[in-house]
């Protein structure tokens, strides 16, 4: 183990000036506690106090190294100073010290006499301890260390470069609710990002068809840390024991330096997996309780979309051919033909999983299997509204989205709960606490919830159909609305902000699909198409204003847009946030509005210009779209400058 290894910048201080021994402990102790080395400083700061009342751990030359072995350290590490004008530390020799380092050792194995003796065997080297303090920078310091241990030790430097070659020093996993684009922007940001700063990295992608580049076993085992930039849960239990950091998957698109950084000098807390956690990335131990809850629903959001558009699709086909053959718009409509009444029964098939699919994976989200068969049961009793007078469902108290979600979070942290409580019973147990009680458990625990909160879920769920319903039949209300929803699509462009409208709409439509929720899926689809295609007109016909690298990437913008995939525009927001951004949330808002103005609709809740045929006054509908782009596109023309050559 080399010293390097365990000695970060933010471990040392050079220039200090503690005025006694007892100061100089302090220093160095705090020192650990900035690094995050220690669980209990006080019990570490003992141990160390303890030490030296054994005899100075000062070894002369100007040379101290305390030193404890505690309960109270994470893992291994040091800590240094230098004291220009020295501190008396009961020295052997008389003479005060000017260069100390502290060791911190777990109580498992003797690190502490590896690092000691290796320290010692090097700082008997005069000019070695002299460059030490006369060091002017951390960077400066370490370096002298890495090149002396380089020097006594060839044959091990040797070892560690061969090691280096062979595996990567930080590897990452990036994931998004949908899987296309953040997933992989973030990766290739992270991947350039290590290659500009000569660190080895590999990162896994958790994208729309399933995990890419998957990280081994051995290569988690020998890297120095492991960043999680995703919107979702990913697979953690592989990396307990390592330093993970965890952060929103933008992070790894705008931020991978700084990411990056945080993992080599050692500023990711060390992950720690339990049963609970298996399957959740909640553990890097640095994010937030909202931070949680969001990925949470994430997970359910990014499982449930390819039921809601390939389901919205083929029932919006069935409206179709219905419409084409001029059956009557009745109770019947969309059944009226048989093959309209195949693909509405197929579409309706997988449009019937939504609800299921969303609280089941936001339920394993949260407390991993056991979690899924209580979201899926809640999902399921909150679609056709079960209560205790009528357990097989009631019209009136269905709670459509809004109870699938408390199924969700609610039924998952009971069932957090009661795994918790499981873990008392006898290991004679354990081989049918997954197989009989969790189930058995988790299934009374959700139908009574469920049950009782039906009839008041359902009574907020048709309020806000019926308010919903009203505010079509006046434009002085539903066109604010349309431009409020699309001008959230192009906020935070496949963000939260964008995530909440697309799903208030695809919820709207799934529940209670009318011709207001068709309105409101028009101008949210509209509000993401705008993004891109402001972004392709602009770097098309105002040049100057882009790098050449711009210019090049902004007609693809053109596909993307028509294809309702908002995160094209992602890279140039990251690039000019307070040029781009406004001007897209401007341009969307008004072809939102001028959407809802013009009365279009939308059956199908995807596919930008490959549903046309499912869009209502298409004409009207793609004016809206070309005036917003346009409008998005001169805006952006007036805020962001010509570029000096």
């Amino acid at each position: 183990m080399r010293i390097t290894d365990l000695l970060k910048k933010q471990g040392i201080a050079l220039g200090a000036s503690p005025s006694s021994k007892s100061e100089a402990i302090d220093l160095l102790v705090g020192l650990h506690e900035k690094c995050g080395n220690l669980k209990d400083t006080a019990a570490y700061r003992e141990g160390i106090i303890a030490r030296e009342g054994m005899g100075t751990t000062a070894i002369g030359m100007e040379v101290a190294i305390p030193h404890a072995k505690s309960e109270a350290v994470k893992a291994p590490a040091l800590t240094a100073i230098t004291v220009p004008n020295g501190v008396d530390y009961d020295s052997p020799d008389g003479q005060p010290c000017k260069l100390i380092f502290m060791i911190a050792a777990t109580t498992d194995g003797d690190v502490h006499l590896e690092v000691l003796a290796r320290l010692m065997q090097m700082l008997m080297h005069e000019d070695f301890t002299a460059k030490l303090k006369a060091a002017k920078t951390p960077d400066e310091f370490l370096k002298i260390i890495d090149d002396q241990e380089t020097k006594q030790f060839p044959d091990e430097a040797k070892a560690v470069a061969a090691e280096a070659k062979s595996g990567y020093r930080v590897l990452a996993v990036t994931a998004c609710p949908t899987g296309i684009a953040h997933t992989y922007m973030a990766a290739e940001a992270l991947a350039k990002a290590g290659e500009q700063m000569g660190i080895t990295i590999k990162v896994e992608t958790n994208g729309s068809g399933g995990a890419k580049n998957v990280l081994t076993a051995e290569e988690i085992a020998n890297c120095d840390g492991i960043i999680i930039a995703a919107d979702k849960s990913v697979e953690t239990a592989r990396f307990d024991g390592k330093p993970v950091y965890s952060t929103k998957v933008a992070d790894g698109i705008h931020k991978p330096e700084e990411l990056i950084n945080k993992i080599i000098n050692g500023q990711a807390p060390v992950f720690h997996s339990d049963k609970a956690a298996a399957a959740s990335s909640d553990g890097g131990g640095n994010e937030s309780f909202g931070r949680k809850l969001y990925k949470h629903l994430m997970n359910g959001v990014s499982h449930m979309l390819p039921f809601v558009v390939a389901g919205g699709i083929f029932i919006a086909i069935a409206f179709l051919i219905d419409a084409a053959m001029g059956a009557p718009q009745d109770g019947n409509f969309g059944s009226a033909t048989p093959v309209a009444a195949w693909f509405k029964s197929i579409g309706g098939v997988a449009f019937g999983f939504m609800l299921p699919i969303l609280a089941g994976f936001i339920a394993m989200s949260i407390a991993d299997r056991p979690g899924l068969l209580v979201g899926f049961v809640g999902g399921s009793l909150a679609a056709v509204g079960s209560t205790f007078a009528a357990p097989g469902g009631d019209s009136t108290s269905v709670s459509g989205f809004l109870g699938a979600l408390l199924a969700g979070f609610v039924a998952g942290w009971l069932m957090k709960m009661l795994e918790k409580l499981c873990d008392h019973l006898p290991r004679a147990l354990e081989g049918i606490k997954p197989v009989l009680i969790y189930p058995l458990a988790g299934l009374g625990i959700v139908g009574v919830m469920m049950c009782a909160v039906n009839p008041i879920m359902g009574i907020i769920n048709t309020g806000m159909t019926n308010g919903v319903t009203e505010m079509a039949k006046n434009p002085a209300l539903i066109v604010p609305l349309c431009a409020l929803l699309a001008g959230m699509m192009a906020i935070d462009m496949g963000g939260p902000f964008n995530k909440a409208a697309y799903v208030t709409a695809a919820g709207l439509l799934a529940n209670s699909p009318n011709n207001a929720t068709y309105m409101i899926m028009a101008a949210v689809m509209i509000g993401g198409m705008v993004p891109p295609i402001a972004i392709a007109l602009s770097t098309t016909i105002f040049r100057s204003r882009w790098t050449d690298e711009e210019r090049k990437n902004g007609p693809v913008n053109f596909i993307m847009g028509l294809s309702f995939i908002t995160e094209g525009a992602i890279p140039y927001a990251a690039g000019h946030p307070l040029q781009v951004i406004p001007s897209c949330i401007v341009g969307s808002a008004a072809a939102g509005a001028l959407s809802a103005l013009f009365g279009c609709t939308l059956m199908a809740p995807h596919g930008g210009i490959f549903v046309l045929p499912t869009i209502g006054n298409p004409a009207l509908y793609f004016l809206a779209l070309a005036i917003g782009s346009v409008l998005g596109m001169l805006m952006l023309a007036i805020l962001k400058r010509p570029i000096k050559k």
